[in-house]
């Protein structure tokens, strides 16, 4: 199925998403509409342009395929699937993702990974080519985020206030300096070649997606931020 979404309001354009029963749809002509995808399953969804706040939000094991940039809140609570930008994205990337992955070829704005979690074989993923913004990370309680930082190797490709409130999962930055001004509840150290295999599968797909080298980029150094157990956040979040 092919829908040109000219002119089409995003709640009809959901509408006709959902209740298809094609396997294979297309979006042409995408200008902001939200929530594209939104609860989706067992569909492949490709959209052209630029799609509003809220893509993939609940997610239920599609994939959608964005040529061009997309705005705030990709993946939202998602449950399971893939999201591939083919440009930037804005904040709050993976707001709550429970599951699934996130590829964004460039760069993603503030809070991305916020309230990630985990359970049992449940383990979002999320993988930026470029660079993020503040907050990366923020109350992160499970999954892993990588940062490739491609075409800002002279500097560190993440903002301010990286990992606070983390208490769970790992972050990768790929990077020639540790982030500054880390909380004292969040530790960083190099990651090695052991802690490279841990990222080595997404880092691949991540380049199979966007046509870039993983071997070269997993040959880089990366730093790997994890919860301090000696200070966990965790606390504050359980009766005990």
């Amino acid at each position: 199925m092919v829908i040109n979404a000219n002119e089409v309001d995003y709640y009809d354009l959901n509408k006709v998403i959902i209740g298809s029963d094609d396997a294979e749809i297309k979006v042409d002509n995408v200008m902001g509409q939200r929530y594209i995808g939104c609860g989706a399953a067992n569909k492949t969804i490709t959209v052209d342009g630029i799609p509003g706040n809220a893509l993939g939000a609940y997610l239920d094991g599609s994939t959608i395929i964005v040529h061009g940039n997309a705005q705030d809140a990709i993946g939202d609570t998602m449950n399971d699937g893939e999201i591939i930008v083919h440009g930037n994205c804005g904040d709050t990337t993976g707001y709550a993702m429970r599951s699934g992955k996130i590829y964004v070829k460039g760069n993603a704005g503030y809070r991305v990974g916020i309230h990630m979690k985990e359970y049992k074989e449940l383990y979002p993923k999320i993988i930026i080519g470029g660079k993020v913004g503040d907050f990366l990370g923020e109350y992160q309680a499970g999954g892993i985020i990588v940062v490739l930082g491609i075409g800002y190797e002279s500097t560190v490709p993440v903002g301010a206030f990286c990992g606070t409130g983390m208490h769970g999962g790992y972050i990768f930055i790929r990077s020639d300096q540790p982030p500054q001004g880390l909380p004292i509840q969040v530790c960083c150290e190099t990651a090695t070649d052991e802690d490279k295999e841990i990222i080595k599968e997404y880092v691949e797909e991540f380049c199979d997606n966007f046509g870039y080298n993983a071997k070269e980029l997993l040959q880089s150094r990366f730093y790997k931020l994890t919860p301090n157990t000696a200070s966990p956040y965790k606390q504050l979040y359980t009766e005990n």
